[in-house]
């Protein structure tokens, strides 16, 4: 049993059962046990690989994409180049690499990271030496100028709530103990306000997800993007109105209870693109699929580009990165995007 699983079941025992999302928010960043306080999660010796790690060209495209979307805007200065959740700072780098050579771009960025942990903070610090980035504690901080932003599975890992469909009502799903278990369990059937459109399109048992911390992170950037001028490209699995129960745990790269072992384990779950757009109004947005997006930007040609000078083991990595990416099968339609933009401006190229 790990030491945060023992706090959690006295806090438990004390107290009645908990919701998800605190038990999420305990798991991923409790102080002394969270999973991201106590642990290097990316890479392959880590639980999982993001986009960034597998290839260059993830973060070499979208940067162009925004870097294109802020010459299509008047090329602002200064403007906020922003990064939600950077992990080691490898997204960001390809970025800054890729856009050194558009005029101006490096001299009007004010680059800002939003990381709560200071242990990643000193990684992104040793990747992206020589950048000066400044680091918020919380979305909610961001700066007052037009704002280009990247979030590559930063919504997949905020805490949810989870409500089952109980006639004209709702019933949350709570984490409590059978005997000394933990586990989900229903509390009191109640009617949800923010759920009642819901009620048209789901059946009796079904499980809707809501994420509370997404929608004011979504309602700053809009309002930002809407305002000021700028553009977000959003990343993550997940797809468009939330049905059914996605809480998922990762270890090793293979799927684990999650409530196995909290605090050692990933904790995600899909991301409602749907719930995201609406939060972000009044800035527009566009939706499309991972694969999608990067063939429009050119994956295709950068990849070619890049495999001219590899063989052997080398180049068949390569080709197997560019089609875990784009695939279908793959992260191709898994991965959605979601492209918010001022509605005075077009959306970021390949995301119409």
């Amino acid at each position: 049993m790990t030491a945060l699983a023992a706090i959690l079941k006295a806090r438990i025992r004390a107290n009645g059962p908990i919701r998800l999302a605190d038990y999420m928010a305990e798991c991923l960043l409790h102080p002394e046990h969270g999973y991201y306080t106590t642990r290097e999660p990316f890479g392959s010796t880590g639980d999982f690989i993001t986009a960034p790690e597998i290839s260059q060209m993830f973060g070499e495209l979208l940067g162009l994409c925004l870097a294109q979307s802020w010459l299509d805007q008047g090329a602002p200065q200064p403007f906020a180049l922003v990064e939600l959740g950077p992990g080691r700072g490898t997204l960001m780098a390809d970025v800054l690499r890729a856009t050194r050579g558009v005029p101006g771009f490096h001299a009007g960025m004010r680059l800002t990271l939003v990381e709560a942990s200071p242990r990643l903070r000193a990684l992104q610090a040793r990747t992206l030496q020589g950048h000066a980035p400044i680091w918020l504690g919380a979305a909610q901080d961001l700066p007052d100028l037009p704002l280009f932003l990247l979030a590559n599975e930063f919504f997949d890992a905020l805490p949810i709530r989870q409500f089952q469909r109980t006639g004209p009502a709702w019933r949350e799903r709570l984490v409590g103990l059978a005997g000394d278990v933990l586990g989900l369990g229903l509390g009191p059937v109640l009617p949800v306000a923010e759920l009642a459109d819901r009620l048209t399109d789901t059946a009796e048992g079904q499980i809707v997800e809501t994420c509370p911390a997404a929608d004011p992170i979504m309602a700053g950037i809009g309002r930002r993007i809407a305002d000021r001028g700028g553009a977000a490209l959003i990343l993550d699995y997940g797809g468009w109105r939330s049905l059914g129960d996605t809480f998922q745990a990762l270890r090793a790269h293979a799927p684990e209870d999650p409530f196995a072992a909290p605090g050692a384990a990933d904790l995600t779950a899909h991301v409602d693109f749907a719930a995201l757009a609406d939060a972000a109004s009044p800035a527009a947005y566009a939706y499309t699929t991972q694969g999608a997006l990067l063939t429009a930007l050119g994956i295709a040609q950068r990849s070619a580009r890049l495999a001219q000078n590899l063989s052997g083991a080398a180049l068949q990595s390569h080709l197997a990165a560019t089609h875990r990416l784009t695939a279908p099968t793959e992260m191709g339609t898994l991965f959605k995007v979601l492209a918010l933009h001022p509605a005075r401006f077009p959306p970021p190229p390949g995301t119409a």
